[in-house]
């Protein structure tokens, strides 16, 4: 919480207005059992301690908070104006940084309590606020990543063809769980023609013998995210187009991940894959960023994107994914999460790049 509010006053911020979710469960360990229309709210501002407002009927919760003996805790009941209890905490005329997820009614109610006063997204004025994780959170991604990474050798045993895509999702869901996944965040299984679709929602259609299936998956293991991606194709024969489209996808992969260092901005990763991909004649298939950050949340600020010059700094942890998709007939995409070191990248996914061959 010190170390936000120091980087409030730095971008020139009065201060934090932060809202139930990732940012309030990073910055003082505190999850409401229910997001409600009530106001909760953690308000940080240089020279005085951290306040959070919480309903009084869920301040005995807020008390249990990690980080509850750090702040002051400022309850409404209903009936009470909750606006008015937060007031006092702001200057008139100040400028607030304000969680992304903050319910708009909250966002206006402050605005209307406050009319001198300007709220500006989280993401938009300190998007690096949880970019740069520290030892114990690197720990814990790399674990979720080793996780996700057993998961994918266990999907590599399970029959494919001639079940529904929804039953092989399943069975991927259920190994994250089976390695330590308290919550699956998504299993994207996309076969044949389906495989074009990026975020392609697992359906009905049957797997057969010659698809090419792509997989990605991840969720929150101990509190961290994983997220990976993997290419397998069902039986033994591979056409030469699927086999070249992977080969193409995989050094694309690999040469951005041999560019990570301190100091090299976001876009220029994805200017690196990107441009591997063009030179190989299917640049115009590759449809979306590089890359996202990840920590508490899948994705999450630093995006690898062109327009983002945002250096790499040791300790920031996203994907590298590129990925080739053909309409209509298949499409290719690996993804590892990788942490930027004092020289240069760790995968936190070592699972073969190699094309997968499934059953």
């Amino acid at each position: 919480m010190a170390r936000a509010t120091a980087e409030a006053t730095a971008a020139g911020l009065a201060g934090l207005v932060v809202a139930p979710g990732p940012d309030l469960s990073y910055l003082c360990g505190y999850r409401p059992t229910a997001v409600t229309e009530r106001l909760t709210a953690l308000v940080l501002t240089p020279g005085r301690r951290p306040a959070l407002i919480v309903p009084r009927l869920e301040r005995p919760d807020a008390e249990k908070a990690l980080g509850a003996p750090a702040v002051e805790l400022l309850d409404w009941s209903d009936g009470e104006d909750p606006y008015a209890t937060a007031r006092p905490l702001f200057e008139p005329a100040g400028r607030y940084g304000i969680s992304d997820n903050a319910w708009a009614m909250h966002l206006l109610g402050l605005q209307a309590a406050l009319p001198g006063a300007g709220f500006s997204s989280l993401t938009e004025v300190l998007p690096m606020l949880r970019a740069v994780k520290d030892g114990e959170e690197l720990e814990r991604l790399a674990a979720a990543g080793g996780a996700a990474d057993a998961a994918y050798r266990g999907i590599l045993e399970v029959e494919f063809a001639g079940r529904r895509e929804t039953d092989v999702a399943a069975d991927l869901g259920a190994l994250l769980i089976q390695y330590g996944h308290s919550q699956v965040d998504f299993t994207v299984v996309g076969s044949g023609p389906n495989g074009a679709n990026p975020h392609h929602e697992a359906g009905e259609r049957i797997i057969r013998t010659g698809d090419t299936v792509v997989l990605d998956f991840g969720g929150l293991k101990d509190g961290y995210g994983s997220d990976t991606t993997r290419t397998v194709h069902v039986g033994p024969d591979v056409p030469d187009e699927v086999r070249q489209v992977h080969d193409l996808v995989r050094l694309a992969q690999q040469t951005a991940f041999e560019a990570v260092r301190p100091g090299v901005s976001c876009q220029e990763i994805d200017r690196i894959a990107r441009r591997v991909i063009t030179e190989g004649g299917y640049g115009e298939y590759f449809i979306h960023r590089t890359g996202h950050g990840i920590g508490i949340t899948t994705h999450e600020p630093p995006y690898l994107v062109e327009g983002e010059e945002q250096p790499l700094v040791p300790g920031m942890c996203f994907s590298i994914e590129p990925g080739v998709y053909l309409p209509g007939r298949f499409g290719v995409r690996i993804e590892d999460i990788v942490t930027v070191t004092a020289n240069g990248g760790r995968r936190f996914n070592n699972t073969p790049h190699e094309l997968g061959a499934v059953a």
